[in-house]
């Protein structure tokens, strides 16, 4: 058997556990630069407010409606993502993070008479613990299992926990699923098999396998197995490394300034080498790109990026910030306003799997050793405390008016009680 846990909301939730009073009040959560919802309570569903909706089209109904503005707090969401994690840990043999709210649990050879009781005990468990509801579906393969935990979002009555094995339970919730939101089928290939009369999963699962290779390769078998319960997609024990790692930002005002501009992206250049490092792994490619406001039709437009490319991998701030530099250098056209910009990392691989050039050892080793003094210090006296001086001593030029205290990482952010 597995299980996927998915937290309710998350975002929102995350705002609730401190704020009780936004319980039953529609809330939404922005994202960078407060630009558009990514995040919607119930209540803001039930309001007709979209995922990605601009704000600035909503801002009379939030307004009239009293919606909670929260600007996104991502320090807060990922501490509570990781205690959530804690939980499930002491649930299972293993967990596959699947992304900041979702889980799958491997329960298989786990003795238990009642999955559905285990399921309920788990939600109820994270919700006392963490302060997160969270849903636990359980059923014979992950996809099947995504399947129920979205039926505790909408049922109630299942109490955060459905266990999903029968084989008429499955063809009665499979009846009732749209083709689109099964996981592995997605909305790019659900319009071309509703043109050929597959509406549901059901639909999906009634075709023949053959058929299914043919049109949607070996994907499209995998999936198609896993919903007559046969588990056809690995379990990932350890989490895979990242294709890719991006650091961007759409700024709250446009700059016009070279030196500036050089400034923010050297910000990002350093969050992506930090990155890197805490993983472990190293890039062989940098693209930095740098863009102006498209909705400006009164402004110049410009878009551009260049692709950086080692000699030899690394995860040097210093390489990095430097590559950045000359990038910015070179795409900097005066006179236009950058509202957008950001470094993107490729070719990544891992530092202990990387082989290092004879003539670049020495350097390689040095550049480590500065890097892992320059991490223990921003550990231990705060993030920033130690940066490069082509980053400048401001902030990223964003807006979030909205952000609540991140009331479990920061000291001088700590929620205080007043007893009367």
């Amino acid at each position: 058997m597995f299980a996927l846990a998915d937290c309710n909301n998350f975002f929102v939730s995350c705002e609730r556990v401190f704020r009780p009073d936004l319980e039953g009040r529609p809330v939404i959560v922005l994202s960078r630069n407060d630009g558009c919802a990514i995040a919607r309570s119930n209540e803001a569903k039930a309001l007709g407010i979209k995922m990605g909706e601009p704000l600035f089209r909503i801002r009379d109904l939030v307004r009239r409606e009293n919606v909670a503005l929260f600007s996104s707090n991502m320090t807060l969401y990922a501490d509570f993502s990781r205690r959530v994690r804690s939980v499930l840990r002491d649930s299972a043999p293993q967990i596959e993070v699947y992304s900041i709210d979702e889980a799958f649990l491997d329960l298989r050879g786990v003795e238990c008479e009642d999955f559905d009781a285990f399921a309920k005990e788990l939600s109820q468990r994270c919700r006392r613990l963490t302060g997160i509801p969270l849903s636990v579906g359980v059923a014979p393969t992950k996809t099947l299992a995504k399947i129920a935990a979205e039926l505790c979002k909408h049922y109630p009555k299942l109490l955060g926990g459905c266990f999903m094995h029968r084989e008429e339970d499955i063809e009665k919730v499979l009846r009732k699923t749209p083709v689109e939101d099964v996981w592995g089928i997605g909305r790019r290939s659900a319009p071309k098999l509703k043109l050929l009369g597959v509406h549901t999963a059901w639909d999906f699962r009634s075709l023949n396998e053959e058929w299914v290779r043919r049109r949607m390769g070996v994907t499209g078998v995998r999936t198609w197995r896993e919903l007559h319960g046969i588990p056809s997609i690995g379990f990932e024990h350890q989490p895979r490394s990242k294709q890719s790692i991006c650091n961007s930002r759409s700024f709250s005002t446009e700059i016009y300034d070279r030196k500036e501009l050089m400034e923010q992206t050297a910000k990002f250049a350093a969050m992506t080498a930090e990155k890197l490092r805490s993983e472990g792994t190293l890039c062989s490619e940098l693209t930095v790109f740098a863009a102006t406001n498209r909705f400006r039709g009164d402004e110049p437009q410009q878009y551009g990026n260049i692709v950086v490319h080692f000699a030899e991998p690394t995860d040097s701030t210093l390489r990095i910030v430097r590559s950045v530099r000359e990038a910015i250098d070179e795409l900097f056209v005066a006179g236009c306003g950058y509202k957008r910009a950001g470094v993107i990392a490729s070719g990544i691989v891992e530092r202990q799997a990387s082989p290092h050039s004879m003539f670049d050892a020495q350097s390689q080793a040095q550049h480590h050793r500065l890097m892992s003094a320059v991490d223990a210090i921003n550990r231990k006296t705060g993030c920033n405390s130690v940066v490069v001086a082509s980053q400048g001593l401001g902030q990223v030029l964003s807006s979030s008016d909205h952000r609540s205290p991140r009331y479990t990482t920061h000291w001088g952010e700590l929620p205080t009680a007043v007893i009367k």
